[in-house]
């Protein structure tokens, strides 16, 4: 039975862990290549150990996604090894500081804004070139329920995703003519690192967000965004594909 991606190049940025870390290895499941990019060393020689591991092939590559020229780099490391970029996943992202917009950091909204927002303008700025050259592609934005709606003790997150909805939207329809779909992810609370150290009264109320009655699997916003990427959705450009337990829904 054929697979999904055989033959063709992804690249995914926050691969170490969660979300980053599923999409990775579905994708080397379904026969891509994949270059696993993130700031955290072991934990992405993890990801690209488990996928070598099954049989499929993976290229670690440390890098701070707030930092263009390491983007850059990425992009030409995916196109020396392997010859193509077709797909991209842009995940890597931060929670950053919480609390009312006054009493924000500025240097906490700035980072936060650099990794969240500006490295996914990055990514496709380097990405879409290659895969013009390579007759098209693929691209999918993590974005956030929090780039739908917003929250007052999140402000700096809530901004960074709303303006990766806006940027995906705008570059699908620029790039649409040209052989490249871009769609943006929009995830619930899910339940990985980056909410793990969140327990009692507060999960619970993290919990009770959510219609379903409990939080989301990167499994399932894995293959939300496996489908995303795939020829199956080959119609679906610009869209924000939400999932999230019914949060956006009340």
């Amino acid at each position: 039975m054929s697979k999904k991606f055989e033959g063709r190049t992804a690249l995914v940025t926050g691969a170490a862990s969660g979300i980053g870390r599923a999409v990775s290895e579905d994708l080397a499941r379904e026969g891509a290549s994949v270059v696993v990019v993130d700031l955290d060393r072991e934990g992405l020689e993890a990801t690209a150990a488990a996928i070598t591991a099954a049989g499929a092939v993976a290229t670690p590559f440390v890098a701070d996604v707030a930092d263009p020229e390491m983007v850059r780099a990425a992009v030409e490391l995916a196109e020396s090894e392997y010859g193509r970029l077709d797909l991209a996943f842009n995940n890597a992202g931060i929670t950053g500081p919480s609390g009312l917009l006054a009493d924000i950091d500025v240097a906490g909204y700035q980072r936060t804004i650099n990794v969240n927002l500006n490295a996914v303008f990055y990514g496709m700025y380097y990405e879409i070139p290659a895969m013009l050259r390579a007759g098209g592609g693929s691209i999918v934005n993590t974005s956030s329920i929090l780039g739908l709606v917003g929250t007052p003790t999140a402000v700096p997150y809530v901004t960074a995703k709303h303006g990766v909805t806006g940027m995906t939207k705008a570059a699908a329809v620029g790039y649409a003519e040209k052989g490249i779909r871009i769609n943006s992810i929009h995830p619930g609370y899910i339940d990985t690192p980056l909410i793990k150290h969140i327990a009692g009264v507060q999960r619970s109320a993290l919990v009770s967000l959510h219609p379903q009655g409990r939080l989301g699997t990167d499994q399932e916003v894995s293959r939300a965004v496996i489908w995303l990427l795939s020829d199956e959705a080959s119609f679906a450009n610009g869209t924000q594909l939400v999932v999230d337990g019914g949060y956006t829904a009340r």
